[in-house]
């Protein structure tokens, strides 16, 4: 049954900073604007301040509209959902500012020793109710890792933002190398400026990170997240046992043949007979029978 609190409550504190993914909700006030949900899953991202404040560390994406929706109006919802353990929706309705990066709330909040690869913003929600509910309808997850694309991708782009300071304080530089159209500064301009709607995106975080260029933190060897195919009836599945099949099938054939040609072989009315080994060997049978199994198990099975 569900719930309302003006703040969160103390009981839930421990478990929203267990969470591996937490989902963020705005709207722009033009009836025809684009409502945007944006899924978050990055480790320690997301931080409680109090039972009435919390804040997360916004990533680059592919849009701005977030940004955009908060700074025109401020409103703002955090829905956290329980994959695991006891059944649990927790939902956080607040205001949101926006302090981006450069910014001295930004580097407050975000110092450049914990600041994470394509980190543009810091959202700050001031919480004014809280909504609980059972929960009951979401499926059970296992989780295994965080994914790192993200992370690994933003540290290559920044490191074009961080040769091309280095290219400006020294005044020199590859210019095929340090090619500015690849930078963090340039993707922010073309892609984040501007949400859907025409709203305004990013503001200073462009300019701010030609002065103060982001320090690298990301670990290029730490573990990554081993992804498995998953069967489609668009394309043959041969399941383990048409391999064993396959296989068996396979060395018999090559066997057979193998020990066909060892010895002097003599032909005897249809047959083979061989003189150094006592084994009757019928090509119209045998020579075509491992061979097709064979060529069966390469066939278009369908998905299993």
């Amino acid at each position: 049954m569900g719930k309302l609190y003006d703040e969160i409550p103390e009981s839930h504190f421990e478990w929203i900073e267990k969470q591996h993914v937490f989902f963020v909700a705005t709207a722009p006030l033009s009836a025809p604007g684009h409502v945007n949900m944006s899924p978050k899953g990055i480790a320690d991202c997301f931080h409680v301040v109090d039972s009435k404040q919390v804040w997360y560390e916004d990533l680059t994406g592919s849009g701005v509209e977030t940004i955009s929706h908060v700074r025109e109006n401020g409103r703002i919802t955090i829905m956290f959902c329980a994959f695991d353990g006891p059944p649990r929706i927790l939902r956080l309705f607040g205001v949101g500012t926006v302090h981006e990066y450069g910014s001295p709330e930004y580097t407050r909040l975000i110092p450049p020793t914990s600041r994470k690869p394509g980190s543009r913003s810091a959202i700050v929600i001031d919480v004014y109710k809280v909504g609980t509910s059972c929960g009951f309808g979401v499926p059970l997850y296992d989780f295994v890792m965080h994914r790192t694309q993200h992370g690994r991708t933003s540290d290559k782009v920044e490191s074009v933002d961080r040769r091309l300071a280095i290219a400006r304080a020294t005044g020199q530089g590859n210019e095929e190398q340090d090619d500015e159209s690849l930078s963090l500064h340039k993707y922010w301009l073309l892609e984040n400026s501007k949400s859907l709607d025409g709203l305004p995106g990013l503001t200073t975080a462009p300019e701010a990170i030609l002065e103060i260029a982001p320090q690298s933190k990301f670990d290029k060897d730490g573990p990554r997240p081993m992804l498995r195919r998953e069967n489609t009836t668009d394309k043959p599945a041969f399941s383990r046992a048409y391999m064993v099949c396959f296989g068996v099938s396979a060395g018999c054939s090559c066997y057979i043949f193998t020990y066909s040609f060892r010895g002097r072989v003599e032909q005897v009315n249809e047959g083979f007979v061989f003189l150094e080994y006592p084994l009757m060997y019928e090509p119209k049978v045998d020579s075509y029978f491992y061979p097709a199994v064979s060529l069966l198990c390469f066939s278009d099975f369908p998905a299993r």
